[in-house]
């Protein structure tokens, strides 16, 4: 008879057996990934290999140009790789060990380029620039244009001597990665076609988090949603053109929602130019000028559901004068703001809560501690279709400031709940200079363009 201790021995053999077997099989098919047996070729078994003393770009070259060939992804071992100069193939599936598989820029020109590429794919890899130079030609750490479909999933990026992830022509998207310490932006994209950057960290770059640009105002279409965004600086300096968490210029059709965005040097979210725009249910802190803003020529803007807690100025939908018009703005909360900013205030100042000029309704917000004005409506004779209704003001300088310059169009400001404004709750305004009384008790003062009625003024 069989006992116990005998069946377990040789079912252990039977079991070794077969995974000496299963190892010689999957040894048979050489180049292929024996680890995970995902189809992909190992990095290692064609002559790249972690941790080498040398450079070992020429043979990182040939492993991608030989998997374009075959059309088959690469994975990478963990370690480092030590590269510089890959000019990459049209079909590229590169993936690694997340935090573990690490390409290391080496110096002299660039790190990772693509040119007019088919589908370029990095999944669990670490990009590190160590903040050595890059040649002038070179726009970021991974400079990748013209690119039908892109994926960056689970990745880091970090110390780019130029922005972390540069973008021309590309769509696809950029997911659940970080981006970190690049001396420009840490993700520049221009002339999109259908991106989105979702659920990713962009963290302690000089001029900018996420940029979403165009040469020509035209669409867009970029989503940028459930991204974290901090400590965004602007060390070339500027008015608003660098130190912007989320920055859409000149891009159409751009939806930016659920997005943190916290101790930008300039704005959490700054659009120019940028028209059929979302900023939708963003949280940001600390800015340090304007939090969310719309500005020059745009036609459409929905800015609605957004926390801005710290600012010099909480939300501007303005330039009518360079035809920035039509806009929503509602259901936001904006607080603590401060009359200082990173540069002298141009009139009427900073610490205005809500600044609105043409063709927008402002509804439904919820403005307190704006130490200038709670709602700024129009400037000089630029003010066209504007109402203001259903609004709560408190603890502000002047509740709520129009203009009363000649030329000015209509505005109607009504159903308003405006507490503690203590230099007036609705004062009429030539350019920065008030001029009337509080127009809250005397009504529109003869100022036929202005409907003032029904607010409440505790």
């Amino acid at each position: 008879m069989l006992n116990r201790r005998k069946f377990l021995a040789r079912t252990a053999g039977f079991a070794v057996l077969g995974l000496s077997l299963g190892k010689a099989a999957a040894g048979s098919l050489p180049g292929i990934d024996n680890s995970s047996m995902r189809g992909s070729i190992n990095a290692a078994d064609l002559g790249v290999r972690p941790g080498a003393l040398d450079d070992q770009s020429k043979a990182f070259a040939r492993l991608l140009r030989d998997a374009n060939d075959r059309d088959m992804p690469v994975f990478l071992p963990p370690g480092t790789y030590v590269v510089s100069n890959l000019s990459l193939p049209s079909r590229v599936r590169l993936s690694g060990v997340p935090g573990a598989s690490r390409i290391v820029y080496g110096g002299n020109g660039h790190l990772l380029m693509a040119e007019q590429a088919g589908h370029i794919e990095f999944t669990g890899l670490v990009f590190d620039g160590t903040n050595r130079w890059m040649g002038d030609y070179a726009q970021g750490l991974l400079d990748l244009r013209r690119v039908a479909h892109l994926v960056i999933d689970n990745c880091q990026i970090s110390g780019s001597g130029k922005s972390g992830l540069a973008l021309e022509h590309a769509s696809g998207r950029i997911e659940r990665s970080e981006i970190s310490g690049a001396a420009d932006a840490g993700i520049y994209s221009v002339e999109a076609a259908g991106l989105e950057i979702s659920g990713n960290t962009v963290s302690d770059c000089a001029n900018g988090g996420i940029l979403v640009h165009r040469w020509q105002a035209a669409e867009d279409g970029t989503i940028v949603s459930g991204n974290r965004v901090e400590r965004i600086q602007a060390r070339s300096g500027g008015t608003g053109q660098n130190g912007n968490g989320i920055n859409a210029f000149r891009a159409g059709n751009v939806v930016i929602s659920g997005n943190i965005v916290l101790d930008c040097a300039f704005s959490a979210v700054r659009a120019n130019s940028a028209s059929n725009l979302h900023i939708t249910g963003n949280t940001c802190s600390r800015s340090g000028e304007t939090a969310l803003y719309s500005e020059f020529s745009f036609e459409g803007a929905i800015v609605s559901n957004n926390i801005v807690d710290g600012a010099a100025n909480g939300i501007s939908i303005v330039n009518f004068n360079e035809g920035g018009r039509m806009g929503v703005c509602s259901g936001n909360i904006v607080r603590n703001l401060s009359t200082s900013g990173p540069y002298p205030a141009d009139a009427p100042g900073f610490g205005v809560g809500i600044s609105v000029e043409a063709d927008t309704t402002v509804s439904g917000n919820v403005v307190e501690n704006a130490p200038l004005y709670g709602m700024h409506i129009g400037w000089g004779p630029f003010m066209r279709n504007v109402v203001a209704t259903a609004n709560i003001i408190r603890k502000a300088g002047t509740g709520i400031a129009v203009t009363v310059v000649e030329g000015a169009g209509t505005a109607v400001i009504s159903d308003n709940v405006i507490d503690g404004a203590q230099n007036g709750a609705i004062v009429g305004h030539r350019w920065a200079e008030p001029v009337t009384a509080d127009l809250a008790s005397s009504g529109n003062a003869g100022y036929a363009h202005l409907t003032v009625e029904r607010n409440h003024v505790s």
